[in-house]
């Protein structure tokens, strides 16, 4: 590990994903920039992640929708200059012709200009949209003792729904070394160590810098090729047996519990998006926030403390399985199984249960809200009822997906006197 401590590294974040799956939640705005739990945006945990990792040169290759992202970047992510360290947005340069990223490989290729100006030893490549805690300093570690040009990091997933991952055929006789790359495989081997598991690719990479340039570079003229890092660039490392695998088991971040340890959720649509806030809200939470060892860090401005008060009328208000951001007031109402994102609002005799309701939302007195997610700055009138009927929903041109109720940013609630 000292070894390989003195060894220069860069990471590069692949922030330019369109989110497709995640409408209308990214119908303003990159994935990435995604609020979650409250305060943070999804790319906080990718970053914390990196620089807890001890790796301070940080690029982020954005494109879709960039404006959020690119500004909640540079006014949280602010490193020591003096030290020579940063974290900065990069969008699509175009140094290479007229069009954006091809893929994430091609964004890797368009901008190697950050490889060659920073001339690193190692280079980590990692998404910008899920949600984990992971020591990429362990990863980096076992790579550098493997050989290997290109390691992935992969979690174990039960072998009945490998059909929904990216899975890694390791070699019988040495399971660190990737045999074949299998996309959603129909009929996958399970592990020689577990039969009833089948390694799934993380989307994280640690390469040799030399072998990430040369393999881009020709993936850059290849027909057919998607210029993808999961589809192309890393089979172009296995075939040529130059691919190791990093167990995610293996990897222990400080602070984390025996229940959190592991804990890993891609959350790429509205139903895992919903389930990962649940795995926060519950009094065992499957992800623990409060690791104070390994923190997540971000930024959400100067909001007061959060409070809970009784209503006009004196009707107490009831708060439990919640997450109250800074700067929210229940007052009078009832929040259960929930995320409540700053300078969030539940009026006197209003439910929310099961939601999480982001910045600026409002709900007036008596309104019920069920299973559903509000975006910044709904606001739900007095009397009025999200995810109590879905063919109500419907009717008022509400997205359903799920069995949830999204509401975009901004989207009007119609008058339920109407």
């Amino acid at each position: 590990m000292r070894a390989t401590s003195r060894k220069k590294v860069l990471a590069i974040v692949l922030a330019g994903g369109e989110g497709k799956r995640l409408m209308p939640l990214t119908a303003d705005r990159a994935k990435p920039a995604v609020p979650f739990a409250g305060i943070y945006r999804l790319i906080d945990f990718a970053l914390s992640n990196v620089v807890n990792s001890g790796y301070l040169k940080v690029v982020v290759l954005t494109q879709y929708k960039s404006h959020s992202l690119d500004r909640h970047i540079s006014q949280t992510w602010r490193m020591s200059t003096m030290l020579g360290n940063y974290v900065t947005p990069v969008p699509a340069q175009q140094r290479l012709g007229k069009h954006w990223y091809l893929g994430s490989g091609d964004a890797i290729f368009q901008s190697l200009n950050l490889i060659r100006d920073e001339r690193p030893d190692t280079v980590v490549v990692v998404g910008a949209d899920h949600v984990y805690r992971m020591d990429f300093a362990q990863m980096v570690a076992q790579h550098c003792e493997s050989g290997a040009a290109c390691t992935v990091a992969a979690i174990r997933q039960p072998i009945g729904i490998a059909d929904q991952f990216g899975v890694i055929d390791v070699h019988p006789e040495d399971p660190t070394r990737i045999r074949d790359f299998l996309e959603k495989p129909a009929d996958p081997v399970g592990l020689p160590d577990s039969p009833h598991e089948v390694l799934a690719s993380m989307g994280n990479y640690v390469f040799e810098a030399d072998a990430l340039v040369e393999a881009v570079t020709r993936d850059a003229t290849t027909t057919g090729s998607k210029h993808d890092m999961g589809a192309d660039i890393v089979p172009a490392f296995v075939r040529r047996s130059q691919a190791a695998v990093y167990d995610y088991r293996d990897n222990v971040v400080p602070g984390a519990t025996d229940r959190d340890r592991g804990y890993w959720r891609d959350v790429g649509t509205i139903g895992t998006f919903y389930a990962a806030h649940m795995d926060v809200v519950s009094p065992l939470p499957v992800f623990n926030l409060y690791n104070f060892d390994w923190p997540i860090y971000t930024s959400y401005g100067p909001q007061p403390p959060a409070k809970v008060v009784q209503g006009a009328d004196g009707a107490p208000a009831r708060v439990d399985e919640a997450v109250l951001s800074p700067g929210s007031v229940v007052s009078g109402g009832t929040v259960l199984r929930s995320v409540i994102s700053p300078a969030v609002g539940v009026a006197a005799g209003a439910v929310v249960e099961g939601s999480v309701l982001m910045q600026g939302v409002r709900i007036g007195p008596g309104a019920v809200v069920h299973n559903a997610i509000l975006d910044k700055n709904v606001v739900v009138p007095a009397g009025a009822r999200v995810g109590v009927d879905h063919e109500e929903d419907r009717a008022r041109g509400f997205h359903v997906e799920d069995g949830l109720v999204v509401l975009g940013k901004d989207q009007p609630f119609p008058d339920p006197q109407g």
